[in-house]
């Protein structure tokens, strides 16, 4: 585990590794989402996961890049409308299983808002990006589970 995702102390205890995940808003027009994927290739970052979620009018594209820094400076160049928001990615391996990720928030009585995998892992394990009720308690409650939480250093594609 790299020094970034290494669990921070706070007052309640644990602060556990988050990543930045930006939503794009586009017009719902054909070619938007490749002005934005296009965007990132041959830049200083790489989009590691996206999710997109479409309406007759408009749609908004979730990435999470492996350098939330530069992303927002390019999301800005391209005069691209974004709101960020912090999320856990979770890694599922081991004896670990989408089902006992499920079930460690539930036995909480934690929602999941939504939820999507990530493309890129060093390691080739499936890692998935979480947006939860309560981020802390989910993070204190997958690490006493054994769950690997990531932060962005973990996460590929830095140039």
């Amino acid at each position: 585990m790299s020094e970034a995702s290494t669990p921070m102390q706070t007052q309640r205890g644990y602060s556990p590794p988050t990543v930045t995940q930006f939503s794009v808003f586009l017009t719902n027009k054909v070619g938007k989402l490749f002005d934005l994927v296009e965007a990132f290739d041959g830049f200083t970052c790489q989009i590691c996961a996206l999710s997109v979620h479409e309406a007759s009018d408009h749609a908004v594209v979730r990435i999470i890049t492996s350098d939330a820094g530069a992303a927002a400076e390019l999301l800005k160049k391209e005069n691209l409308p974004y709101s960020e928001r912090e999320v856990l990615v979770v890694e599922i391996a081991g004896h670990h299983t989408l089902a006992s990720l499920c079930l460690c928030l539930l036995a909480a009585e934690l929602s999941i808002h939504f939820a999507y995998p990530l493309m890129m892992r060093t390691c080739g394990t499936p890692t998935i990006a979480l947006a939860v009720d309560d981020m802390m308690l989910a993070g204190q409650i997958l690490r006493r589970k054994e769950f690997n939480l990531l932060g962005e250093a973990d996460l590929p594609g830095k140039m």
